[in-house]
């Protein structure tokens, strides 16, 4: 997770994303975990190329379609911004984008920083729905549309113990088949649709936190409960340049407040620069 330095749909057309990506970053971060890089295949889509897939026959929990996912609302949530390649202090656990709890090569998988290279660090940068809110100094290899909850599965030992009793999802496939896996994780890459105001994005689950790491009481709750973290204004979630530019931020990277957010299912997600490109890679 990173800290801070930091209904009408907002569906735009989009660009191809920037140039080639630019140079590492000297600062450099202890992994969590090691494995093979595994990245979302192919080229970006276009829009045109994006299909809302009908629901599965098992969907159980995950509503209609079309917005009306059974999933609860979270109202009212202060988000702070975070971004690949980040790194807000180096010696703390959790103070480097270089990796995320779900991925010990996050920035090698992404492909590199998501903004912009700049004495030896790497700076977020402001986004626009001209190019759909995507990093205009390098092509990501996965969603930019990224965003961290505080429940980690996998990596804290209470999340994972707790982890099947909580997640809604658990008990249907492919979860079901990997209890006990910790090498395999119920929140990684899982949908969220996100409110400020008029604006409406979606974004995938990449990591965890801020400063809290199995709060399931507010995450996976229906009765709206407040976050357990009390630092970084009381953040409830971070979320990714492309999402502070969709769902537009007040800062740069700051806090915003007012988001509203709940979980969805792939198939109710809407077409838009979110679905350009979808991660898919597990934990490693």
């Amino acid at each position: 997770m990173a800290v801070l330095g930091a209904m009408a749909a907002v569906l735009v057309a989009c660009g191809a994303p920037g140039p080639a990506p630019v140079p590492t970053p000297t600062a450099t971060a202890t992994p969590r975990r090691t494995g093979e890089a595994r990245v979302a295949p192919g080229p970006t889509p276009t829009p045109t190329d994006i299909a809302t897939p009908p629901p599965p026959a098992d969907a159980g929990g995950g509503g209609g379609g079309g917005g009306a996912s059974a999933y609860p609302w979270h109202h009212g949530i202060v988000s702070t911004t975070f971004w690949v390649g980040e790194i807000f202090d180096a010696s703390a656990p959790d103070g480097s984008q270089m990796i995320s709890t779900y991925d010990s090569d996050w920035y090698g998988a992404y492909g590199g920083c998501d903004g912009v290279v700049a004495g030896g660090g790497c700076r977020t940068e402001a986004r626009t729905a001209a190019n759909g809110f995507f990093p205009t100094s390098m092509t990501p290899r996965q969603n930019p549309f990224y965003l961290d909850l505080p429940y980690d599965d996998a990596n804290d030992p209470t999340g994972f113990a707790q982890r099947d009793a909580v997640i809604p999802w658990a008990g249907r496939e492919p979860y079901r088949s990997h209890r006990g896996d910790r090498d395999f994780s119920y929140l990684k890459n899982r949908w969220v649709q996100l409110v400020r105001g008029d604006r409406v994005c979606y974004g995938q689950i990449q990591d965890a936190g801020p400063g809290e790491y199995h709060d399931a009481a507010y995450v996976f709750g229906a009765d709206d409960a407040r976050p357990v973290n009390t630092r970084y204004g009381g953040a409830g979630m971070d979320v990714s340049p492309a999402l502070t530019g969709c769902l537009g931020f007040p800062e740069l990277d700051g806090i915003a407040t007012g988001i509203s957010w709940r979980f969805v299912e792939e198939w109710e997600v809407p077409p838009g620069p979110w679905s350009w490109i979808v991660t898919t890679s597990g934990v490693r």
